[in-house]
């Protein structure tokens, strides 16, 4: 289970921890250090792609081996850095490697236990990975404080070296390989990508994390320079949110006894798209203070404890037995590819004020809640 949970967390790790210290990159390496979220979740998300069927095929523990190694090798050369170029490479590389840790951890689970024990690891697990962003801004505030961001991604390389010493003490899990050629499995994509009805939940999924992923994108910004908040307070006004994702993660764990997905998925995004049309409109009026914003946060943001495990468990069941492997990746892929758009946009469409966050936080959820709930006839 420490295995597991190390590796469920390396993405949450991987960009929460240097949140804080993005204002300083950004002065230091001479640009936009908000990119380097978007190089990381470029490598992060085409990579699952590539990664999904080879564990298929070739097993789980040979894939992780050779993806922690890559994130240590990412993350070094990430410290040592001297422009933002650089950085973004090595992000990218870094993000390569990480991609293998979460999703072969949840088909690991999925080799070991019947569906009933694997719903509650993973519920457990997903408990114990939302500690890792509430801890990571913390040490990544104090880290910056006491010495230089450049340590961050050495403690980064650390924490890569463990887990690599302990995948080594790890079975293999994968009882019965894939005799399905890799190329043909690369092809399931292009079937799952016309599935109408997985589409309609996916996108539903990649809307809102764009959304989400614009919130971690500005967050250092908005709460660092525009409203003074100092840099080792800001763990706590991120670490709210985290709690909330944890909190209703762990009531949904009974809520999807009791009630449908679409009934609970329809819900948590309403709830989330009024909060997020309130944050605009406070915004635009000249009304928004800084904890009136992050109550309006909160509520968008720990929706996600409930959207995303019910559209993509929904998402799932609207494709053939043979294809769930790929189609787990391709939901993987396209929910943390989003967060591409959104820092991209934001790096780009940045005025210094809470605008352009409110606005994409605000567009991007009445997306996602689109997709759910107008229902274009051939879906029917």
């Amino acid at each position: 289970m420490l295995v597991l949970s190390a590796l469920m967390a390396f993405a949450s790790v991987s960009v929460d921890i240097y949140l804080p210290a993005l204002p300083v990159i950004s002065k230091d390496l001479g640009g936009d250090a908000e990119l380097s979220i978007t190089g990381f979740l470029i490598g992060f998300s085409l990579a699952q792609l590539f990664w999904g069927p080879v564990s298929d095929k070739i097993g789980r523990k040979k894939p992780l081996i050779i993806g922690v190694s890559l994130f240590i090798i990412g993350s070094f050369f990430c410290a040592l850095s001297t422009s933002i170029y650089e950085m973004l490479f090595w992000r990218v590389f870094q993000a390569f490697g990480a991609s293998t840790a979460p999703m072969i951890a949840r088909a690991m689970i999925r080799d070991m236990f019947d569906k009933t024990r694997a719903a509650g690891t993973l519920s457990t697990l997903v408990v114990i990975m939302a500690v890792a962003p509430i801890i990571a801004p913390f040490i990544g505030s104090f880290i910056a404080r006491i010495s230089s961001w450049h340590f961050i991604f050495y403690l980064l390389s650390i924490f890569g070296v463990f887990v690599l010493l302990a995948l080594f003490f790890v079975p293999e899990t994968l009882k019965q390989r894939s005799d399905e050629s890799l190329i043909r499995a690369f092809k399931n994509y292009k079937i799952l990508l016309f599935n109408a009805h997985f589409m309609r939940y996916a996108s539903a999924l990649m809307f809102y994390y764009t959304a989400i992923y614009t919130f971690i994108t500005a967050s250092a910004f908005v709460y660092i320079e525009y409203f003074g908040v100092k840099t080792q307070d800001y763990g706590y006004f991120f670490s709210v949110n985290i709690i909330g994702v944890m909190a209703l993660s762990f009531f949904n764990r009974n809520l999807v006894k009791k009630f449908s997905l679409d009934t609970l998925l329809k819900l948590a995004i309403f709830v989330s798209l009024i909060s997020a049309i309130l944050l605009f409109l406070f915004e635009i009026s000249g009304l928004l203070s800084l904890y009136l914003m992050a109550v309006f946060i909160f509520f968008v943001f720990s929706s996600n404890g409930i959207i995303a495990t019910t559209a993509t468990a929904a998402a799932l069941d609207r494709v053939a037995s043979n294809m769930v492997g790929s189609a787990s990746a391709l939901v993987g892929a396209m929910q943390y590819g989003s967060g591409i758009l959104a820092s991209i946009l934001y790096a780009f469409l940045k005025d210094g004020t809470p605008f352009i966050m409110c606005a994409m936080i605000a567009f991007f959820t009445f997306l996602s809640a689109f997709a759910i709930f107008v229902r274009i006839k051939f879906l029917n």
